[in-house]
């Protein structure tokens, strides 16, 4: 009789312990929501949490971050719990994350925010640029922990779970600092090409007169499945964090006739790292070359309020702040009428929508096009048969009022930009 042999199993979920400190005033963010955030962020990487540890500080404890009692008892929880990883809520120092892995043993991982988002960025990162991106980040992360750290990350690529995709395919980082270093370089330099590739494009959309709009926002926030809304497309979308890094553009023409084009990018968290900002920094610039930015927001999150500041901070810091910005309040499906109402007399600014069910969607644009008709001039031109891309740009860039065919050319009244007002400048004429 044939032995039957047992159908492989998964691999069981990592379990994990949640370590937060509350600040008292000094941030906006409750520590509870902080927590639920970062207890999303684990299950976004794979694995489960258990259990969770708080403490009030008003400063953090050199040598450990938390107290040398908390320690203590966060040493007897993971153990109670049989707990694989313990996820702090602030990054912390490497002699920190050394020291608490020396007082709960080398078999419990000691990892923080910063390190679960990057590993997340490693797991969703699908293009080169993505790729070079997440690994110049992670490097930069682990070049200052390598004594002490380093080993014990790759010892626990081989098992995989949550912050185990450090340097990527290269098996040598931890026994050589030079290695990382020169690895860093290599990979910075491949980010300067894309960057520089990304300037050239920009400049080509910039070159074109089309307007930019661009998509900002916290993380599930439903920025993808607005802009498969608008446009058609086919934008990756999905119920979790971080779904998509890699920036989409789109282009769409307006109900009076020009030409736009939407870009999806990296949705933003708080505590966003800074590392991951800079390593980002090409992607972001298509948020920072946009002539208008869509704040979108989870409307049914009670902390949207919070999440918009989150954005306006990481904004600010690759000098996108000054950009006209909308703010756009997705999800209003998940709402009552009763609280849909309170945030039209509150937001009397923003634009309600929701994606899911497309409602909503003619206002946002209708108000796109009014933001794109802000620096508009009303002239007359004759334009010559022979100024076929001039004609070209303004039925793209432009509202037409009324145009005619002429022996000379094309008679055409229109509200144009600016900019292209000046290249029409030499065939204007008097009504």
């Amino acid at each position: 009789m044939a032995t039957r042999h047992p159908l492989p199993t998964a691999a069981p979920h990592e379990r994990a312990i949640l370590v937060g400190v509350d600040r008292g005033g000094s941030c906006d963010w409750p520590l509870a929501e902080s927590l639920a955030e970062l207890e999303r962020l684990v299950e976004t990487d794979g694995a489960i949490v258990v259990g969770e540890l708080t403490q009030r500080l008003d400063q953090p404890v050199p040598k450990t971050f938390i107290g040398s009692g908390k320690a203590a008892e966060l040493k007897e929880l993971v153990q109670a719990l049989d707990a694989d990883v313990v996820v702090f809520d602030d990054e912390l120092k490497p002699t920190q994350q050394a020291n608490l892995e020396r007082i709960l043993g080398r078999d419990v991982k000691v990892i923080d925010r910063t390190a679960l988002i990057l590993d997340i960025f490693g797991r969703h990162a699908a293009t080169k640029e993505g790729r070079l991106q997440v690994q110049e980040a992670q490097l930069a992360y682990v070049l200052p922990r390598l004594r002490g750290m380093w080993s014990h990350l790759m010892g626990e690529q081989t098992r995989g779970g949550i912050g185990s995709r450090f340097g990527q395919g290269e098996s040598q980082l931890e026994v050589d600092r030079r290695l990382v270093r020169n690895r860093l370089s290599a990979l910075r330099k491949d980010l300067a090409k894309v960057e520089t590739q990304r300037e050239t494009q920009s400049k080509a959309r910039w070159d074109s007169g089309v307007y930019r709009v661009a998509f900002a926002g916290y993380t599930n926030a439903g920025k993808s499945t607005l802009l498969n809304a608008l446009t058609g497309a086919d934008v990756y979308a999905k119920d979790e964090l971080f779904a998509t890094l890699d920036p989409t553009t789109r282009a769409l023409d307006l109900a009076e006739g020009r030409k736009v084009t939407l870009t999806d990018t990296v949705g933003f968290i708080q505590k966003i790292p800074t590392r991951l900002v800079q390593s980002f920094k090409s992607t972001l610039a298509e948020v920072r070359g946009a002539d208008l930015v869509l704040d979108v927001v989870d409307a049914s999150d009670p902390q949207w309020p919070a999440q918009v500041r989150a954005v306006e901070e990481t904004l600010a810091s690759i000098d996108a702040g000054d950009i006209d910005r909308v703010l756009v309040l997705n999800k209003v499906d998940l709402l009552s009428s009763e609280d849909r109402e309170r945030l039209r007399l509150e937001h009397p600014e923003a634009v309600l929508v929701s994606a899911t069910e497309g409602t909503g969607l003619d206002g946002l644009l209708h108000r796109v096009a009014l933001e794109a008709a802000k620096g508009d001039v009303l002239l007359t031109a004759l334009i010559p048969y022979s100024k076929g891309l001039l004609t070209k740009a303004v039925h793209e860039q432009g509202q037409i009022v009324r145009e005619s065919y002429g022996e000379d050319g094309l008679l055409v009244t229109a509200r144009v930009p600016e900019r292209l007002a000046g290249h029409l400048a030499p065939y204007r004429v008097e009504e």
